[in-house]
């Protein structure tokens, strides 16, 4: 996923590289004229349809554009038949303007999460939804939000390291079959995005960065999602599941770099 993440990014740089600096230099807001450009990088020449099903929730103005909550959901009843599969995320003037891919399977139900989000600059947060077939749903909002994608940084190297890949889970109790559940998961990581720059050197520092999350839930998937560095900081997802019986929540994390962290909650009904 990490390749494709590239790919698409050298596919956005040349797209849209010009569109982001007359941006940054002209706009106080965000620019909607962005993500028409970055659409066709992206999904080439596919009809896409907006919607009202698939809901994005978030502060009007972020106090920190390092770390901006979002809820994302789906509402199966209203999408009147449309299931999606694949949700795609994007904050549109972000220099790597998606921040993660979330592949769902029906156990998720009413698809809710929340999250964290970088934003280099005001911007559109974009979702959009495929289903199985290939067909395509958008969903916008605007936030004003700057500064979390760049800028300086000074770090204990070997400290980062140690603490790299921490996982916290839980399971909010009491759980019952049938009935939507929260679970909520978080790992430390620096999640560098490969665009700060040292204190020391001035020069960029690599990016490092968790780039995917598998949740297994009683053996079976549950989610699976490709995560992009304009993830926040200490990856943090909140979403609902429907468990069929008791099991054990599990959640295997990889890094660019190729480590693997893993972690299980036991869920007693």
């Amino acid at each position: 996923m990490a390749m494709q993440f590239q790919r698409w990014f050298s596919k956005v740089v040349v797209a849209v590289g010009l569109s982001l600096s007359f941006a940054a230099n002209t706009y106080a807001e965000a620019d909607p004229k962005l993500w028409p450009v970055m659409q066709e990088a992206f999904f080439a020449k596919r009809e896409m349809k907006d919607v009202d099903f698939i809901k994005i929730e978030a502060p009007r103005r972020a106090e920190s554009g390092a770390q901006v909550p979002v809820t994302y959901s789906i509402d199966n009843a209203a999408a009147n038949g449309v299931v999606i599969k694949k949700l795609y995320a994007f904050v549109d003037a972000n220099p790597i303007p998606i921040t993660a891919i979330y592949h769902l399977t029906d156990t998720l139900g009413n698809f809710q999460l929340s999250t964290r989000i970088r934003f280099e600059t005001d911007a559109f947060v974009r979702l959009v939804g495929e289903t199985a077939d290939g067909s395509l749903y958008l969903a916008s909002r605007e936030i004003r939000a700057a500064g979390g994608c760049g800028g300086m940084v000074e770090n204990n190297e070997s400290e980062i390291r140690a603490a790299a890949g921490r996982i916290k889970m839980n399971v909010e109790t009491p759980v019952k079959v049938g009935t939507p559940t929260t679970a909520t998961f978080n790992i430390k990581h620096i999640m560098r995005t490969g665009l700060q720059r040292d204190l020391v050197s001035q020069g960029y520092v690599p990016a490092f960065y968790i780039n995917k999350v598998d949740f297994v839930y009683g053996g079976k998937p549950l989610m699976t999602v490709d995560v992009g560095v304009g993830t926040a900081e200490d990856p943090y997802f909140k979403f609902s599941f429907i468990p069929a019986s008791a099991g054990n929540l599990e959640a295997v994390a990889t890094d660019n770099e190729g480590k693997t962290f893993s972690q299980q909650y036991e869920v007693k009904i």
